[in-house]
């Protein structure tokens, strides 16, 4: 019997050598996610039947005796803010529904190696939020404990991989959409470069912001699928032409230094959490790598983070707001009405600071090879319950689920979160940060910690 938990890279080796048909995988997940719907609200829109004929055809052409696509049996459960041909892209929205002529040119590509889309996953509206609580379309539940949230705003795609409903998941991160669910549901969760992955087909929330990346229950999985999504995309004004790089499963720790960066990671954080983030660093020590501490006040979240990005989100949105401010939900009429009052000058002053945040991130990077932080700083967060405890005092959930990350995207690098080999439900979740174009290094360090033991998956339960 078929293992819904397995590394897709399991079902892509069946697949290979025939012992099973990417049929099987598809009507597996299919029939798992129509059946974990009405507990976890995962999905906003499964497509069975386009789902079948893709896995048809590929078993046709296997049985002709074709060698497979490099992803064939990979199935993936993708953010509804992602654009697939012939079907509504609905944003979470009450009133979005485009239908798209073309599939985002990061679908395409894994389509084309392969890989099956199953269905548009549930997320915060418009992609603006943390909690994937969707007015519209209800709550995406958390599968660990139903009543908690899985993060957002990627959250159905988090939802799906970790609760054995799809083989990977395809989400979005602006300030931190793929890791806030990927630590909140105990998943991995890749942020690419600004740049690295295009945004063709892909509706924006701040594009100088946005990226495209997968999550995964293993880090090999998240290693297949990012060389093949990965690379310039002409149509795409923010794509960098910058080789890509494979990650190396071999590649190993030797020589790994790890930054702590002071007084970043002194945030108040769940004594959990922070106690499974200070055992790892000892891990991490104790398989010889090189831990050093940093001091920079300036590598912190500072109130002027919104201004840098509410410029951006006012323009993607001036086009419906406020003319329709009545189809948005009051959260999120609440926070469009705070970008659009944010005034230029604070714009620009949040665009600068940015550009002096790369400054100080990449004098780190001249002494070290990654940065790591916890991922949140607390991870349970009750659907409907807009505080969390950290420390032990309630703390707005949008703060505790960001403070790790949203500071990412505005220096633009890459990073991923980890599970980490820990008890708690859901299991804290470690942060690496890498400099600019590096994917392919924190994906060989996630599969050597992955390898000794120190991060893995484990199911909900």
């Amino acid at each position: 019997m078929l293992d819904p938990f397995a590394p897709a890279a399991d079902h892509i080796e069946l697949v290979r050598i025939r012992a099973i048909t990417v049929r099987e995988v598809v009507t597996m997940y299919l029939d798992r996610s129509e059946d974990a719907q009405e507990r976890l609200n995962a999905y906003t829109q499964l497509d069975r039947k386009q789902a079948l004929l893709r896995a048809e055809l590929i078993d046709r052409r296997l049985f002709t005796g074709e060698q497979p696509a490099p992803l064939a049996g990979m199935t993936v459960a993708l953010k509804d803010l992602i654009d697939q041909k012939g079907l509504p892209t609905t944003a979470g929205s009450s009133f979005y529904r485009k239908v798209a002529t073309h599939t985002a040119t990061a679908v395409e590509r894994l389509e084309d190696a392969g890989a099956i889309v199953l269905g548009r996953t549930g997320l915060h509206e418009f992609a603006f939020g943390f909690s994937s609580e969707n007015h519209w379309f209800g709550p995406v539940r958390n599968p660990w404990d139903p009543a908690t949230s899985p993060g957002g705003s990627s959250g159905g795609s988090a939802v799906a991989v970790a609760a054995g409903l799809a083989g990977i998941g395809i989400g979005t991160d602006t300030g931190g959409s793929i890791r806030v669910p990927a630590a909140v549901c105990g998943t991995v969760g890749l942020k690419v470069t600004h740049g690295r992955v295009p945004l063709t087909g892909v509706l924006p929330l701040a594009p100088s912001l946005d990226t495209v990346g997968p999550l995964s229950r293993t880090v090999g999985d998240a290693a297949l699928v990012y060389p093949v999504m990965a690379g310039h995309d002409p149509a795409d004004p923010y794509a960098i032409i910058e080789p890509v790089v494979s990650p190396d499963p071999a590649a190993g720790l030797d020589g790994l230094v790890v930054g702590v960066p002071h007084p970043w990671v002194d945030h108040p954080v769940d004594p959990a959490l922070r106690a499974a983030f200070d055992a790892a660093l000892g891990r991490l020590a104790g398989l010889g790598v090189e831990i050093r501490h940093f001091e920079d006040d300036f590598v912190q979240p500072p109130g002027r983070i919104n201004d840098a990005m509410y410029s951006e989100v006012a323009v993607v949105h001036g086009r419906w707001f406020p003319s329709r401010a009545a189809e948005y939900s009051a959260e999120i009429a609440d926070r469009l009405g705070d970008a659009m009052s944010a005034t230029v000058a604070a714009g620009v002053e949040g665009k600068q600071w940015r550009l002096d945040l790369r400054e100080h991130t990449f004098d780190l990077f001249r002494q070290c090879d990654v940065l790591a932080t916890p991922a949140v700083a607390a991870n349970r967060k009750q659907i409907g319950v807009d505080t969390v405890a950290v420390d032990g005092q309630p703390t707005g959930y949008r703060k505790a689920f960001s403070t790790f990350s949203s500071l990412v995207n505005h220096a633009g690098h890459p990073a991923i979160a980890l599970p980490l080999h820990e008890s708690g439900n859901p299991p804290p979740s470690l942060q690496l940060i890498g400099p600019d174009w590096s994917e392919a290094r924190l994906l060989e360090v996630g599969i050597a910690l992955e390898r000794a033991g120190v991060v893995g998956f484990r199911p909900p339960g």
